[in-house]
C-alpha cells in the first residue's frame, strides 16, 4: 500500500484533465503534415530555435531533475548543480564544432554520421550501443522516477504508474514524431518553469524570505566547489571529470541532438543550443532550491526523495496540487517522448533501413518507426520494473556515475572524429569495443570494491578517457595510413551571426560570475 504524501480535490482533477486535452490539441495541431515520415524522425527539418532550446532542455529535465535533485539540495546544497551549471562549455562545443558537422553531412542519426567518417561497422556498434543506453539510461530509469513520483500522489501500484505514463509519453512519439514533441515541449515546458517558480516563490514566503533560508541552512550548502575530501562532490573530480560526460552528453547522445539535426538550418540549430545553455541557468534556482527549502521547513524529514512533494504539500494550498500532476507528466512526457523518438530513428535508420530495407517506402518507415516505439515502450516498462527491486540507491549520484563509465569510449572516438582527419578507422572501432569493455569492466570491478577504493569515480572515468586517447594517437600514428572515411564537409558558415556571438559572451561571463559567487573558501 501506497502512502499519499498530498490530496487531490476536484479542482485538481480539472487542472489536469484540461492540460491533457490541450496538449493533444497542440500534439494534432502539430502532426499535420504531407511528409508524416519525415515528421516522425526530424520533423521535416523544421524547427526553429525557440522550440530546439526547450526541447533540449525538456528532455534533460526528466522526473528524476525534480526528485533527485530537490533530495540532492536538502542533503547537501547545491554542489549537484555542478551538473547543469557546468554544461555550458559542451553546448558551446555541440554548437560550433558538432553540430556544423553533423548538419554538413545531411545524417538523420549519430552513428550514420559516424558511418559515413568511419565505415558501416562504426555505424552497427553505435547504432546498438545508442539503443541500449536509450532503454536503460533514459526510459528505464526515467520511468521508474516517474512513477514512484505518481505513487505517492495518486496512491496506486507503482506498476500501474509507469504502465500509465509510458502509454501516454509513446502515443505522443508514435502519433506526432519529432514535430509533436518539440510543440509539446514549448508547451510543457513553459508550464514546468511557471509551476516551479510559482512552488519556490511561495516555499521563500513560508520559510520567511531569503534572508531566512540562509540562515537556516548550513553555509556551506551555498558552496558550489566542495573541499578535496568531499564524498560526494570533490571541486577537482568535477572539474575534470565532468568534461568526459558533458561530451558525450551533450554533444554525442542521440537523445540529446536530435532536435538540432531537426533544425530548418545550422543557425536555428545553434541558436537553440544557446536558448538551451541559457535554460540550464534555471536548474539550481527551480529544481535544488526547493530541496533547501524544505529542509529549512522539514529538518527532520527521515526520507530525502520525498522532500519536494513535503514541501508541495507544505505551501501549495487545495486546488493548486493538480498543477504537481501537470508539471510531472510534462517533464516525462518531454523526455520519455524524446527518447522514444530517439530509440526508433536509430533503429529505423541506421538498422533496418539500412541492413534490411533500403528501398522501403516513406510509409513503411514511418510504420517501422512507429512498431519500434511500441517495442521500446514494452520493454522499457519491463526494465523500470526491474529497478523497482533495488533498494537503497541514491538514484542521482548512481545514474551520474553510470554515466561515467559509459561516456569515456564515446566521448573520445567522436572528439577524434570530429577533431583529427587522420583518425585511424580501427583505432575507432576498438575503442568503441574493446574500449566500452574495459571502461564498463573497470566500473563494474570499482563498485564490488576491487580496485581504487576511496577514488571518486569521475577521476577514475578521466584517466580511463586519457589512456583510450592516448591508445587512438599512438595507434593511428603508428598505423600510418589514410583515413578510410568518405569526404565529409562541414556546414558552411559565412558568418557567425553578431546576436549568437553576444549571446554566448554573455552567457560566460554570467557563468564566471555566479561561479565566483557561489564558490566557497
Amino acid at each position: 500500500m501506497n502512502t499519499t504524501l498530498v490530496h487531490l480535490s476536484t479542482a485538481d482533477i480539472i487542472v489536469f484533465i484540461t492540460y491533457i486535452v490541450v496538449l493533444v490539441g497542440i500534439a494534432v495541431y502539430a502532426s499535420v503534415g504531407k511528409n508524416k515520415s519525415g515528421n516522425l524522425f526530424l520533423a521535416n527539418k523544421s524547427l526553429g530555435w525557440f522550440a530546439i532550446g526547450l526541447t533540449m532542455w525538456g528532455t534533460n529535465v526528466g522526473p528524476s531533475m525534480l526528485v533527485a535533485n530537490a533530495s540532492s539540495g536538502f542533503e547537501g546544497g547545491i554542489a549537484a548543480g555542478n551538473f547543469s551549471w557546468y554544461a555550458f562549455p559542451f553546448i558551446l562545443l555541440l554548437c560550433f564544432v558538432f553540430a556544423p558537422k553533423y548538419l554538413g553531412a545531411s545524417v538523420s542519426t549519430l552513428p550514420e554520421y559516424m558511418g559515413k567518417r568511419f565505415g558501416q561497422a562504426t555505424r552497427n556498434y553505435i547504432a546498438w550501443y545508442t539503443i541500449a543506453t536509450i532503454l536503460i539510461s533514459w526510459l528505464a530509469l526515467t520511468l521508474f522516477c516517474g512513477g514512484v513520483f505518481m505513487a505517492q500522489i495518486l496512491d496506486f501500484p507503482l506498476w500501474a504508474c509507469i504502465v500509465i505514463l509510458v502509454v501516454v509519453s509513446a502515443a505522443f512519439a508514435i502519433g506526432g514524431g519529432l514535430k509533436a514533441i518539440a510543440y509539446t515541449n514549448v508547451f510543457q515546458m513553459l508550464l514546468l518553469i511557471g509551476v516551479s517558480i510559482l512552488l519556490v516563490i511561495m516555499g521563500l514566503h513560508k520559510v520567511g524570505g531569503i534572508s531566512q533560508v540562509v540562515e537556516k541552512v548550513p553555509a556551506d550548502y551555498w558552496n558550489l566547489f566542495r573541499p578535496l575530501n568531499d564524498k560526494d562532490f570533490p571541486w577537482l573530480a568535477i572539474l575534470v571529470g565532468y568534461p568526459i560526460m558533458g561530451v558525450w552528453f551533450w554533444c554525442t547522445d542521440q537523445s540529446m541532438v536530435q532536435s538540432v539535426l531537426g533544425a530548418r538550418s545550422l543557425s536555428e540549430g545553434q541558436k537553440g543550443a544557446n536558448f538551451c545553455a541559457w535554460l540550464k541557468l534555471l536548474d539550481i534556482p527551480l529544481f535544488i532550491l526547493p530541496g533547501i527549502l524544505c529542509f529549512c521547513l522539514l529538518p527532520d524529514l527521515q526520507n530525502s526523495t520525498d522532500s519536494y512533494l513535503q514541501l508541495v504539500s507544505n505551501v501549495f494550498p487545495s486546488g493548486l496540487m493538480g498543477l504537481v500532476i501537470v508539471v510531472m507528466v510534462a517533464a516525462l512526457i518531454s523526455t520519455v517522448g524524446s527518447a522514444l523518438n530517439s530509440l526508433s530513428t536509430v533503429f529505423t535508420m541506421d538498422i533496418y533501413l539500412k541492413k534490411y530495407r533500403p528501398n522501403a517506402s516513406q510509409e513503411e518507415t514511418r510504420r517501422i518507426g512507429q512498431w519500434v516505439v511500441v517495442i521500446g515502450a514494452v520493454i522499457s516498462i519491463f526494465l523500470a520494473l526491474i529497478i523497482t527491486k533495488i533498494q537503497g540507491l541514491s538514484f542521482f549520484n548512481i545514474f551520474q556515475s553510470v554515466l561515467g563509465f559509459i561516456a569515456p569510449p564515446m566521448s573520445a572516438a567522436f572528439l577524434f572524429a570530429a577533431l583529427w582527419k587522420k583518425t585511424s578507422t580501427k583505432a575507432v572501432n576498438l575503442t568503441l569495443t574493446a574500449g566500452t569493455v574495459f571502461s564498463i569492466g573497470l566500473g563494474i570491478m570499482y563498485y564490488c570494491g576491487l580496485i581504487f577504493n576511496g577514488l571518486h569515480y569521475l577521476f577514475l572515468s578521466c584517466g580511463i578517457f586519457i589512456v583510450l586517447c592516448f591508445f587512438i594517437w599512438l595507434f593511428t600514428i603508428a598505423e600510418n595510413r589514410p583515413s578510410e572515411s568518405t569526404s565529409l564537409q562541414d556546414a558552411r558558415i559565412m558568418k557567425v551571426t553578431p546576436g549568437l556571438k553576444i549571446a554566448w559572451g554573455l552567457l560566460i561571463i554570467c557563468m564566471i560570475a555566479v561561479y565566483m559567487f557561489f564558490n566557497g573558501h
